[in-house]
């Protein structure tokens, strides 16, 4: 019998929560070095095991990542990686996309529960983070900062109270990316009689929190939700109504919030040719702009399947433009990439981004009036999470990124199940089948 028929024991529960902090709380690391152990980590090792035993090993995963192994290592004979650098991430990204698989078939592909449970989590942290803004307003320190329980955690301020909330995610980036499924969800809900999964207050608690992390990656998690309502909904032909309210957003953010107009600024004039100038060029953008320069050059040599997974600081060492810049910071973010698009790009080549590209043409799902149901939320919200990673998020695995892409893709298949069912519901009865037995 599968675990979502069981009685809901205290260990069910106790499985559910673990899971869903391994998501939500990555701000606490037990140690840094030789790698930073994470709490999910944790939960891996306590878990997988059983699982393993349990189910035995996906097909599909296993020819993916025997493909990794093999140019991985040879990448590794040829000095264009070091085994500590592949083994280290190749092995959790190879447990956290088998952990997250396990997830699903424990939960006997249960699509509607577990992501119900995410915007549950979403709620949660989110009331938190309402907690974190009153206690910066009234000035209790302990409060606002979680009394230093997390060591990989900082204060962001900004925004228009001072303060750019990020809960108990280590930056506001984390929790746009986390929530911004959560966030269409929620959007959606506020123009529906009836809503889903969580109350009208539940999802304005969590817009007011997205909004109030003032994160420049959380502005586009904004304009991709609004779009993908648009399409889904035909209402594209609003187009001429619609930019002018873009516009006046994003007017609204480029005069009245620093961070934000100071790293477009930065952006789009490194990219048009500007040299970088220390003090006027944002360090954010530089470093995008940098490890987009490293990637090109990376790619140039190694297009197919890339330097191996985990290889980029090494092609950071030999093509950063940031060599020769003195202030510490400048060459941050060497081992992800800032951005999972260019560090895919990067390490695996043309073969891990295609199949980022492969899963989510494939697996996505649109609104269909006549079979109208939760999947096209679920996979229009993932996919902006997804997107999101591949622009500014360079983490493999943080914050349960495999638990999402593999969401999305089992949403696809539960939804054409769903299909079928219906093609089988309405069909006619065959002569035995009307005959009585």
């Amino acid at each position: 019998m599968n675990t979502i028929e069981k009685n809901k024991s205290l260990g069910y529960y106790l499985i559910v929560l673990a899971i869903y902090i391994s998501i939500f709380i990555n701000s606490y690391v037990f140690f840094k070095q030789p790698f930073e152990f994470y709490f999910g980590y944790l939960i891996y090792i306590v878990l997988l095991p059983v699982f393993i035993q349990r189910y035995g090993f996906n097909r599909n995963l296993i020819f993916i990542f025997s493909i990794l192994l093999l140019t991985g290592v040879f990448n590794i004979v040829i000095g264009n990686n070091t085994a500590a650098l592949f083994f280290k991430v190749f092995l959790g990204l190879f447990l956290s996309y088998f952990f997250y698989y396990y997830v699903i078939l424990e939960f006997n592909y249960d699509v509607e529960q577990l992501f119900k449970w995410y915007l549950k989590g979403a709620y949660i942290v989110s009331l938190i983070g309402i907690a974190q803004l009153v206690f910066f307003t009234i000035g209790f320190k302990q409060g606002y900062t979680f009394f230093g329980i997390f060591n990989k955690w900082g204060l962001s301020t900004g925004g228009f109270f001072g303060l750019r909330i990020n809960s108990v995610f280590a930056e506001p980036t984390h929790l746009a990316t986390v929530f911004s499924a959560a966030f269409f969800f929620s959007v959606y809900n506020l123009f529906i009689k009836e809503p889903m999964y969580i109350s009208k207050v539940q999802s304005l608690v969590i817009i007011a929190v997205y909004f109030l992390s003032f994160s420049g990656v959380g502005q586009l998690g904004i304009f991709l939700a609004f779009l993908l309502l648009l399409l889904n909904f035909g209402l594209i032909r609003y187009i001429f109504v619609l930019i002018p309210l873009f516009i006046i957003l994003f007017n609204v953010l480029y005069n009245n919030v620093p961070e934000f107009h100071d790293r477009f600024e930065s952006l789009t004039g490194l990219f048009s040719g500007e040299k970088f100038e220390l003090g006027k060029t944002h360090g954010s953008s530089f470093i995008l702009y940098n490890n987009y320069v490293v990637t090109l050059e990376n790619f140039k040599t190694n297009f197919l399947f890339g330097g191996g997974i985990g290889s980029h600081p090494v092609a950071f060492e030999k093509y950063s433009i940031a060599k020769d810049i003195k202030v510490y910071g400048f060459n941050n973010n060497s081992a992800d990439a800032n951005s999972m698009f260019l560090r895919l790009l990067s390490e695996t080549g043309l073969f891990g981004v295609s199949i980022f590209l492969f899963i989510i043409f494939k697996f996505y799902v649109s609104r269909d009036e006549n079979h109208d149901t939760y999947h096209w939320l679920v996979s229009n919200g993932i996919l902006i999470m997804i997107l999101l990673n591949l622009f500014r998020q360079g983490h493999y695995f943080l914050n349960g990124f495999p638990f999402f892409v593999l969401l999305y893709i089992y949403n696809s298949i539960s939804y054409n199940n769903y299909l079928e069912e219906q093609v089988s519901d309405n069909s006619p009865l065959t002569p035995e089948e009307q005959t009585p037995s």
